[in-house]
């Protein structure tokens, strides 16, 4: 087991290549902005252009940066390499917060070593942190998250989570952007529903690991039913308000029935279906 362990933290993931090189990515601009329609919630931000990433002569940076992490709602593998990433790129300081956005309010965190990182390099679940689902609204949670990243001398805040975590980041974006705070904040789409896609986001992290893991123990269990030939087994799959993984997972295994709750379809029906 411990030369698992090894073996998992020394991988390193394929790159893109445009993070081959770190010292010399800049952003390129992709598009000029359009209108939004979150123009009304985010006036301040709404109208910002579309960048991707590119390889030429990085801006001048600072000697060193301070960037504080949370993790926000339910664990997905990719979330501690994350955090790696911010180790690997350079010199920074990285605090991270507790129990989700709670711990930005309530300015409960820890530093994070490069031993703590890269135990958890390569590892699935929010473990390092935790996590958490509060959602940040109320005029004394936006004062307390000023403060907090303030008296940390953030130079960013990066909010890993899916879409009400992006929806914080959001809003404690345009606030920073009003209050003259130079904290830049950073969403990082994690979802195993898989309803963060977009032009813009082809997969959020989350939805193949989950739908492969689902999609084997269906399989065993659609294995079981046809040897024992006396049982029936439902699955009951996770899932908010979007069926992306139920429908997935029915592509990759073949149940006799699938529902999925936007088909809208009642009680009676999926009786007289079954």
């Amino acid at each position: 087991m411990d030369f698992l362990r090894e073996a998992r933290q020394q991988y390193q993931p394929p790159l893109p290549r445009q993070l081959e090189r770190l010292d010399q990515v800049t952003l390129k601009a992709t598009s000029e902005s359009s209108p939004s329609p979150c123009a009304s919630l985010f006036p301040l931000t709404a109208h910002q252009k579309t960048h991707e990433l590119a390889q030429g002569a990085p801006r001048p940076s600072k000697a060193r940066y301070r960037v504080g992490v949370l993790f926000s709602g339910g664990p997905a593998p990719g979330g501690h390499n994350v955090i790696a990433g911010l180790s690997d790129a350079g010199p920074v300081d990285v605090i991270g917060f507790l129990g989700g956005p709670s711990g930005l309010v309530d300015n409960q965190f820890r530093m994070l070593t490069k031993g703590d990182i890269d135990a958890v390099r390569n590892t699935g679940g929010f473990d390092l942190l935790g996590s958490g689902r509060t959602k940040i609204e109320t005029e004394a949670q936006f004062e307390a998250s000023i403060r907090t990243c303030l008296g940390h001398k953030l130079d960013a805040l990066i909010i890993i989570g899916g879409d009400d975590s992006n929806t914080n980041a959001a809003f404690l974006a345009e606030r920073f952007v009003k209050e003259k705070i130079d904290t830049v904040v950073v969403g990082v789409p994690k979802t195993i529903d898989g309803d963060l896609r977009s032009k813009d986001i082809e997969m959020s992290f989350g939805f193949d690991s989950a739908c492969r893991t689902y999609a084997e123990l269906i399989g065993n269990l659609g294995k079981d039913v046809c040897s024992s030939k006396k049982y029936y087994h439902v699955v009951k799959l996770m899932g908010r308000s979007a069926s992306h993984i139920t429908l997935e997972c029915a592509l990759q295994t073949r149940p006799n029935l699938a529902f999925i709750g936007e088909e809208g379809k009642g009680l009676h029906q999926i009786v007289d279906e079954i």
